[in-house]
């Protein structure tokens, strides 16, 4: 069930190609704005570039988070995951993963090119890859709540944000804590053993969380 419901989303995803590329070129933009408006100093730059980078990730994942459960809402086949046999915590683990594969990882990919118009070096480059990697799965896992509590609302994109974007503030503070620590020779284990453990957090509660939502929206609609 698990990977059926992966592939399926994964197609749905790449058939509607603009939606998937929208995230991206806003993120895109926003990374060359700043540049562009600050200057292109490069202490400058170094000095705020990952506040930058990060508040650019996290603005870009909720334009598709409305999304993610309207239209199975809308068509009704989100009545028909929740009447299958299958434990419905399965079904939004694997949407939510495929919501990640389509818009965090090519955040992590198209990193590279936003470091250079942010004056990284190679090694910063790594530690904010791994960052992303460590961070931008709990947006997704954090966002998904919002959506899965406005589902049923016509227009409920400004009430995700709202709902969403002050759990996604731990994970800004940790992952911006994580590059200054870098900066300064610190370690870095304990910010990258926080993430993790966020990391893990969201994965094992935000599908129970996201399922009960679903259900007390389904049943009240």
């Amino acid at each position: 069930m698990f990977w059926l419901v992966f592939r399926r989303e994964l197609k749905i995803a790449f058939r509607s190609f603009s939606e998937l590329v929208n995230p991206l070129w806003f993120f895109l933009i926003v990374i060359t704005l700043f540049p562009l408006s600050i200057g292109p100093e490069p202490q400058l730059l170094s000095r705020i570039a990952v506040g930058i980078f990060w508040v650019a990730a996290i603005l870009s994942s909720l334009l598709s988070l409305e999304r993610l459960f309207k239209d199975d809402y809308l068509d009704g086949s989100l009545e028909q995951l929740l009447l299958a046999p299958h434990p419905l915590f399965i079904t939004v683990l694997a949407k939510v993963i495929a919501h990640w594969c389509v818009t965090g990882v090519p955040l992590i990919l198209l990193s590279p090119i936003a470091a250079l118009m942010l004056s990284f070096d190679a090694s910063t480059l790594l530690v904010l890859a791994g960052t992303l990697l460590l961070g931008t799965p709990i947006l997704s896992f954090i966002g998904a709540i919002g959506a899965a509590l406005t589902v049923s609302l016509k227009k409920g994109g400004v009430l995700v944000s709202l709902l969403v974007l002050p759990l996604y503030i731990p994970v800004l503070i940790y992952a911006t804590g994580t590059m200054e620590a870098y900066s300064f020779n610190m370690p870095l284990n304990s910010y990258l053993a926080i993430l993790a453990a966020l990391l893990a957090a969201s994965v094992t509660l935000s599908p129970i969380a996201i399922a009960a939502a679903l259900k007390l929206n389904v049943s009240n609609s």
